[in-house]
């Protein structure tokens, strides 16, 4: 079966669902408790078609990564025109450096001097460190998002205080002079690491994919972490998040009941934001708050969700892009639940390269091998008022 099967055979579950609800209320319009539970077995079924989905997309970008030629044909002779790469961007650092690794460092070539970073690890080669950012970016919907700068100390953005407003005036008059201000939003640099480990065996093995297995698991976690930073970080120790009290997105919207979301409320929320930043807005939300919002209609009795009738489109909520991020709140009294804004004014300040180093002697009693990556970032909302955040009356 197809994406695009699995999406039609959703598309009918989906009206189904909508008609059975409207078949089974009784004159006060609700249903009974056999009804209910019908209904949230559709909607089950519904989410896991949905899942499955994202599955098979997830599994085609794979195929199709997988199905690139791994080498490219020769057009001319050989060491006509040939770039030579120097430092850790050299084919024999990238060797040399694997090598290393595999061997526990008991081979260490004079090549990788280059890469040694004060703390006595490694650098990561470049080749390799554009696989990690590569990494992030598929996993952290923030750096899909946002604006990322590559900083090499403490980054200032400059930001408009006030903007020149024009008046009529009758001729002769004297001018009136407005006092131009502005503000600045540092982008600092706040560590993150992480550490895995592997047994001597994996790392002896040269069958075992001992870089992609440490690419993959290095990115998904440093996104992780990332992502629930650029949502719900404070700015101590970490980036400054989007639903941050202070420096976060702008409260808009507060619901009036303590544990649902009206339709109503939704549309407010939309139309709080100025309308040049509506031009690429989307929101940012939790699955089980979607969950929520996909029972809402309109005035018209029309479900104001809309999902997706295309394989590689999204679904979207009148008519903007919905993403989901597990690390959004739900809903709860007192919690900012759903984003809504223009995301490209969250800026993303990656400082330096990654480094990677290993831990030869921590683990050695146990016939294991630690290895740790380090980054350094920031991130800030540059104009809070792009974002607009409906939070649960407390």
């Amino acid at each position: 079966m197809t994406i695009q099967d699995l999406i039609e055979k959703r598309k009918k579950l989906w009206e189904g669902a909508k008609a059975f609800v409207e078949s089974k209320r009784d004159k006060d319009g609700l249903l009974s408790n056999e009804d209910i539970k019908s209904y949230n077995e559709m909607e089950v079924k519904i989410k896991a078609l949905g899942d499955e989905i994202n599955r098979m997309k997830d599994q085609e970008l794979l195929e199709n990564e997988l199905k690139k030629a791994t080498s490219t044909p020769l057009t001319q002779k050989p060491g006509m025109n040939e770039e030579m790469k120097t430092g850790r961007a050299s084919d024999a650092y990238k060797k040399a450096m694997f090598n290393a690794l595999r061997t526990n460092f008991r081979q260490v070539s004079n090549i990788l001097t280059e890469g040694i970073d004060s703390s006595g690890g490694y650098l990561v080669p470049v080749e390799y460190d554009s696989r990690l950012v590569q990494g992030l970016s598929e996993e952290n919907i923030l750096r899909k998002l946002g604006t990322i700068i590559k900083t090499s100390g403490e980054h200032k953005i400059n930001i408009a205080g006030t903007k020149p407003a024009a008046a009529w005036i009758e001729e002769g008059e004297a001018l009136a002079f407005s006092d131009a201000t502005f503000s600045q939003i540092i982008l600092d640099a706040h560590k993150l690491h992480v550490a895995v480990k592997v047994t001597e065996e994996l790392l002896y093995d040269n069958a075992f994919g001992l870089e992609n297995y440490l690419i993959d698991q290095f990115a998904k976690a440093l996104a992780n972490a990332e992502e629930d930073a650029f949502l719900n970080g404070n700015g101590e120790g970490k980036p400054l998040g989007i639903f941050a009290v202070n420096g976060g997105g702008e409260v808009a919207v507060t619901t009036a009941s303590s544990t649902a979301i009206t339709y109503d409320e939704i549309v407010n929320l939309v139309y709080a934001l100025k309308r040049p930043y509506r031009k690429n807005a989307k929101f940012i939300l939790n699955d089980q708050t979607i969950a929520t919002l996909r029972k809402l209609k309109d005035g018209n009795g029309q479900y104001i969700w809309q999902p997706a009738l295309q394989a590689g489109e999204p679904d979207r909520l009148l008519g903007y892009e919905v993403l989901t991020s597990a690390y959004v709140p739900t809903i709860e009294a007192g919690a900012s639940v759903i984003a809504f804004g223009d995301f490209s004014y969250y800026n993303i300040g990656d400082r330096g390269v990654r480094s990677f180093a290993e831990l030869k002697e921590l683990f050695a009693g146990n016939g294991m091998i630690g290895f740790v990556a380090k980054e350094r970032v920031d991130g800030k909302l540059v104009l809070p008022e792009a974002v607009k955040i409906l939070k649960i009356k407390a």
